[in-house]
């Protein structure tokens, strides 16, 4: 599938040029692998948190969700280049994740994603 929509993500620390990502392409991906335990609704939790809003975000602060001890001390802000670290490897980042997603390996999967993940607002 050609990318139609194209957005520079430069993931910082990766050595990675800069991928391009389709929004649509991701939100098929979030369908597919990420709406079972999540949604985009704002305010609206499900196994996991909301995904709404989540890019500029500070980690572990949506109401109502119950973190684990990891993710409430994690001092971020979910930006694409530490949203693309986590979705890689979530436990990497947050040992003792409640996700127990192992991880999306695939680069330009994962741009696609964090891309669709940005136009939640």
């Amino acid at each position: 599938m050609r990318r139609s929509v194209i957005a520079g993500l430069l993931l910082a620390g990766s050595g990675s040029a800069a991928l391009a990502a389709d929004p649509a392409a991701g939100e098929k991906i979030f369908k597919t692998q990420c709406a079972i335990c999540h949604t985009v609704v704002a305010g609206q939790n499900r196994i996991g948190p909301t995904l709404f809003g989540v890019v500029g975000r500070k980690a572990g602060s949506v109401p109502d969700f119950h973190y684990t001890a990891d993710h409430k001390k994690l001092d971020l802000t979910w930006d694409a280049a530490n949203l693309d670290k986590y979705l890689a490897n979530p436990r990497a980042m947050v040992p003792d994740t409640s996700m127990v997603y192992a991880g999306l390996k695939d680069d330009a999967q994962r741009a696609d994603l964090v891309a669709y993940l940005g136009t939640l607002h």
